[in-house]
């Protein structure tokens, strides 16, 4: 099973179609499931997907615009149906907390489980959350409303232990883990064989940015550099450059700079508008400067690490 794992749920903007829905995405860490936005459709999605809707702990909602937070009062009203106890977090930008006092109000009253919201300032670059799995820093973007991408960071791992050595040595099961961990290994006959001989490097942790709605934002190749995969709205094709200028938006191509300047692996893209019919400009104007861009596309899973 992927250790880290990308599932689109949805990838259109604002206006849905019937080939694409609105923003969300299920980012699986480790085992442990989060909620990247939360427009229309989620909870369908993810019975379509199979994916288990209460194994979902935290929600990071980009702003304050409906394609990106109105299927959360279904979704948190299903958990309370559901005998959820789990504490559920939610962080978004601050301006989200009235939505949110509304919902609780007017619809989740008596929930029987634990919801905290943490607002966040959406003109700075913070470190919002860390467990033993992952990490997660918000990311200042460039729209009409106050909104913030986000950074997800696998933790470090432990080195990994060559299996001929533990042959080798007669290494028994319960020391492997004390090995990794950076102990030596005495022998049998009293011989001391370093952790370093006895192992190889860790995997390095997987690192993925998800980056929408925005106009090109000259600073997040910085934030971001050697992303494993950057997800980046591209909402129009070149033509319709002006359009995206006034509405707060990227083009493919300048999509694709951002990645190429952040010197990321893999470049996804989404928040296609309803006007296109068929993605595959998009793709073009993209690969004309990032050979690695793909489309996003609902249904879609994208391992980071097997």
């Amino acid at each position: 099973m992927p250790s880290f794992k990308i599932n689109v749920l949805g990838c259109g903007s604002a206006l849905p179609t019937s080939h694409h829905l609105p923003s969300a995405q299920i980012v699986e860490v480790r085992g442990k499931l989060i909620l990247l936005d939360c427009g229309e459709g989620v909870q369908l999605q993810l019975r379509n997907r199979h994916l288990n809707l209460m194994r979902i702990s935290h929600i990071f909602i980009t702003h304050a615009h409906g394609d990106h937070c109105f299927g959360l009062p279904g979704l948190l009203s299903t958990f309370s149906l559901l005998g959820r106890k789990t504490p559920l977090h939610i962080f978004a930008p601050a301006t989200l907390q009235p939505f949110f006092d509304c919902i609780f109000r007017d619809f989740c009253y008596g929930i029987q489980y634990e919801v905290t919201f943490t607002p966040l300032d959406s003109e700075q670059r913070q470190s919002i959350f860390e467990c033993q799995s992952f990490r997660v820093t918000s990311l200042p973007l460039r729209h009409r409303v106050p909104c913030c991408g986000y950074l997800i960071e696998e933790q470090p791992s432990l080195p990994h232990i060559i299996p001929e050595m533990i042959a080798a040595y007669d290494i028994p099961h319960w020391a492997i883990s004390n090995i990794k961990a950076g102990a030596d290994w005495t022998s049998a006959d009293g011989s001391v064989i370093a952790h370093e001989q006895l192992t190889r490097p860790a995997d390095p942790p997987c690192r993925y940015a998800y980056c929408t709605d925005t106009l090109p934002n000259p600073e997040l190749p910085a934030w971001i550099e050697g992303v494993d995969m950057l997800y980046h709205e591209a909402t129009y094709a070149d033509a319709d450059m002006s359009k995206a200028v006034l509405v707060g938006h990227s083009t493919a191509r300048q999509a694709a700079a951002i990645a190429r300047d952040a010197n990321a692996g893999r470049l996804l893209i989404g928040h296609f508008s309803a006007r296109y019919s068929d993605e595959s400009i998009l793709l073009r104007e993209a690969q004309e400067i990032f050979p690695a861009t793909d489309l996003a596309f609902e249904g879609q899973e994208v391992a980071l690490r097997v």
